[in-house]
């Protein structure tokens, strides 16, 4: 990965660094978690097919079993593909001398000894701090001129993993069938629906499209929003995407936030529908796993709410109820009218006045 406006070995060396060493990351339970996760998410991937009726029109899902730093690997050669246009208008800024941009309005010998730092620092220090959280993740960001053994892996974090299921006296076998109904059901949302994929992607670049990173107006907005807390009139709720973005960045944002609502209430509903005679202890994984979201405190309660991951929370907990008042008012054949077209996604507002969108479909079908 080549780009000057980011410097990504040194995002690799910080995340290595915050993602520190688990006691289970050389133990010899690891091995048996390859064998067991393929079973287990070839299993899943059945079960979810069975309860969404979405089966995979991209082939059986693979596994692997990574350690921490194989997650912030993947995930940083994620980000390199689908920030590479964004990242290549940067270092066009860097070599233009005629026009001013980004790294270009700091001082010459900072532009290009630390804006680039910073950068990859700050990506470094985000994906080594989720690294010691993430326990499974599906790899969606497909891009179809890249190598395809690389892409559309369903990831889960070995040390992870282990920890939960010694921490808390997880069942291992219902545990990791449990976490993999969860990331199958995201593949299966993004390989079951062909136009899904190429919408949320095209999502993202329109926000990438309309970066315009000027550090004056970004330092003004930091200042504005500090002095607001300060009086009492601010919030950092939606974390610092949202307090940065522009009007017309905030409309993508909240369809960017109803879809991946409805994909993770979705998600959370299926896992635990699919799984519900074959893991008795899921009600007790889904109330640890709660509990451990919201008991972060110190650092990483600040961190969760500068990036807008409080605000995330409970916009998953919008997406479960969304999901269920629809299936209460016309059953799953009125709910997956959601995944007809881009047009039937429902919106943020919608997602938190369900009957708005139904009242939407019900008149677009004639029903």
């Amino acid at each position: 990965m080549v780009s000057s406006a980011v410097d990504w070995d040194l995002a690799r060396t910080i995340a290595g660094r915050v993602s520190g060493n688990d006691p289970f990351e050389d133990s010899y339970l690891v091995q048996s978690l390859e064998p067991d996760l393929e079973s287990l998410t070839a299993q899943a991937e059945e079960l979810v097919a069975v309860e969404t009726g979405l089966p995979s029109l991209a082939g059986p899902a693979r596994s692997r079993v990574a350690d921490r730093m194989m997650w912030v690997e993947a995930n940083l050669n994620s980000f390199d593909r689908l920030m590479r246009p964004l990242l290549g208008r940067l270092d066009d800024e860097l070599d233009d001398e005629d026009e001013p941009g980004f790294f270009s309005k700091l001082t010459a010998p900072l532009a290009e000894a630390i804006g680039p730092r910073v950068a990859g620092a700050e990506m470094g220090a985000l994906l080594g701090w989720m690294s010691t959280r993430v326990i499974g993740q599906y790899d969606l960001l497909i891009i179809e001129d890249e190598r395809p053994e690389d892409q559309d892996w369903v990831y889960y974090v070995a040390p992870n993993v282990l920890s939960l299921e010694k921490r808390y006296g997880f069942p291992p076998k219902e545990f990791r069938l449990w976490i993999a109904l969860h990331e199958c059901t995201h593949r299966a949302q993004f390989t079951g629906v062909p136009w899904l994929r190429p919408y949320f992607l095209s999502l993202v670049n329109e926000l990438l499209d309309s970066v315009d990173p000027d550090p004056q107006r970004v330092m003004a907005t930091i200042k504005g929003a500090i002095e607001d807390r300060k009086s009492g009139q601010g919030s950092l709720d939606g974390g610092i995407s949202q307090l940065l973005a522009s009007p017309e960045q905030r409309l993508v944002l909240d369809k960017v936030t109803g879809l991946m609502s409805l994909l993770e209430g979705h998600g959370d509903i299926v896992m635990d529908r699919a799984g519900e005679h074959l893991i008795p202890s899921q009600p007790r994984f889904a109330r640890v796993m709660s509990q451990r979201r919201s008991s972060a405190s110190g650092p990483s309660k600040l961190l969760q709410k500068v990036l807008g991951f409080e605000a995330k929370l409970a916009q998953y907990a919008e997406g479960e109820t969304f999901v269920q008042a629809v299936e209460a008012d016309g059953g799953r054949e009125l709910f997956d009218q959601v995944w007809t077209s881009a047009e039937m996604l429902p919106d943020i507002e919608e997602i938190r006045a369900p009957e708005l969108w139904i009242k939407r479909v019900n008149a677009s079908t004639g029903a």
